[in-house]
């Protein structure tokens, strides 16, 4: 599913959607109950194979789920072998294993669970418990955490109390791919975060895009993507390329719409001519410094563009034992095939990072650095939160969620979750004083590298 970004909650509760393509075959075949190697999640394919009704488990619970119309432009299921299948979705990488039940379990049939608070206290905690990954890296018991947290939850406590009891076991992760929302306010609404990384505001936005447009020239810039996206083609030959996100290019909020318009920038930057032959450019720089994520598949759709030869991205698995975080999924290669409606560009390439670098933003990071012509990262350390974010319902209809993924690196099996991915050349990224001053060391390093050869 998408890559949501809690760090400012941003999409927090998106779940992309588009209607399935005309050439779309429904499977069928597959009609049925089944349960997926980790995500505790059931799935039943209706209606000839066209829907998928998708039901959040844990011990102590079942609650109803997503609802997806299958297609190639949403998700997707296949055989995969006697009682098993596959389950893709548009907008992410890699796929779920589906193993087939004879039918639905007994508690997802059962009435929704009450609205106790206690009974939203242990769904919370229990879905913690079962697919959180990275209590030991966190030094948190967990366990410890409930016996603290749960005698205070009674039947008379409040919907404020209860989710300042929530928030408060899920706060000391400093998780920016955890969240809790109750309503629509700003009051309503958590997302974890790095201590070293406070919410980007919006006067701080301000400053960061007032600070590159000085840099490279506003009158340079060209912007696709409801500004997501924009080029420069600098006058030492160096072409700039920023990606502010990976979702949210246009007002239909789809991942195919999002697809077609990244295509369509993408196309405009690099040109044949841009690409090979004397005007070529000598450099190429990738500025993910303030990137929130989105869509791991369109941080690939970048990488495909810049290589001229296949290669494996990063590995991704998930949680997959209730009971020992230490149990993933097996390790699926995730790879970069190069573009083939067009020109690839395959010279030098910087990329810059930051801990704004988050999500999509990270894995888009890894997927580079296995590029056949290695980029140079040059900045700050990324934020450290690569997994999608199991997005979760509580009985009284709040919303929260939590990764349970790693992306590993193919070449040294390392996760890059906590500490994120460290650049080659470390330089500051936006602090008060570059700000201020109106320098953009990262920049001005990484052309200057380039240009240099």
């Amino acid at each position: 599913m998408i890559k949501s970004v809690s760090l400012a909650l941003l999409a927090s509760s998106v779940v992309l959607t588009a209607t399935p393509t005309a050439t779309a075959r429904p499977t069928a075949s597959l009609h049925g109950v089944w349960r997926t190697d980790g995500y505790g999640t059931v799935v039943s394919v209706e209606n000839g194979g066209r829907l998928l009704r998708a039901y959040e488990t844990t011990s102590v619970s079942c609650l109803p789920g997503e609802v997806t119309a299958l297609g190639e432009a949403t998700a997707t299921v296949a055989p995969d072998g006697p009682g098993r299948a596959r389950l893709s979705y548009a907008s992410s990488v890699g796929h779920r294993v589906l193993r087939r039940l004879p039918a639905l379990p007994d508690a997802c049939r059962a009435p929704r669970p009450a609205k106790d608070p206690r009974a939203v206290f242990d769904v919370f905690w229990q879905t913690y418990v079962e697919n959180y990954p990275f209590f030991a890296m966190k030094h948190i018991d967990w366990r410890a955490v409930r016996d603290h947290y749960r005698p205070m939850v009674t039947d008379r406590t409040t919907d404020q109390e209860l989710f300042g009891i929530l928030r408060a076991m899920i706060e000391p992760l400093h998780d920016g791919h955890t969240y809790l929302v109750k309503g629509e306010g700003p009051e309503d609404r958590f997302g974890g975060h790095r201590e070293d990384t406070p919410f980007p505001t919006g006067e701080l936005i301000r400053r960061i895009d007032t600070s590159i447009a000085h840099s490279v020239g506003e009158d340079r810039l060209r912007r696709w993507g409801k500004g997501r996206i924009s080029f420069a083609e600098l006058p030492d030959g160096i072409g700039y390329l920023r990606l502010t996100g990976f979702l949210n290019y246009t007002d239909d909020e789809t991942f195919a719409a999002d697809r077609a318009e990244l295509d369509r920038a993408l196309d405009a930057v690099l040109t044949r001519e841009r690409t090979t032959g004397p005007k070529a450019l000598r450099g190429l720089v990738l500025d993910l410094r303030f990137n929130g994520g989105g869509s791991d598949r369109l941080g690939l759709h970048v990488a495909e563009r810049l290589t001229d030869r296949p290669y494996t991205a990063y590995l991704k698995q998930a949680r997959d034992d209730a009971k020992d975080p230490r149990k993933f999924t097996p390790a699926e290669p995730v790879r970069v095939l190069p573009h083939r409606g067009g020109p690839v560009y395959t010279g030098p390439l910087a990329v810059l990072t930051g801990r704004l670098t988050i999500s999509a933003g990270e894995t888009t990071t890894q997927a580079l650095m296995g590029r056949p012509s290695r980029p140079t990262r040059i900045g700050a350390n990324t934020n450290g939160s690569f997994s999608d974010v199991m997005e979760r319902r509580l009985p009284n209809g709040w919303t929260f969620g939590l990764p349970n993924e790693e992306f590993r690196d193919p070449r040294t099996g390392v996760s890059y979750d906590g500490d994120g991915i460290a650049p080659d050349v470390r330089t500051p990224v936006f602090t008060d004083d570059e700000l201020a001053s109106g320098r953009d060391s990262a920049l001005a390093e990484a052309r200057a590298r380039l240009t240099s050869g």
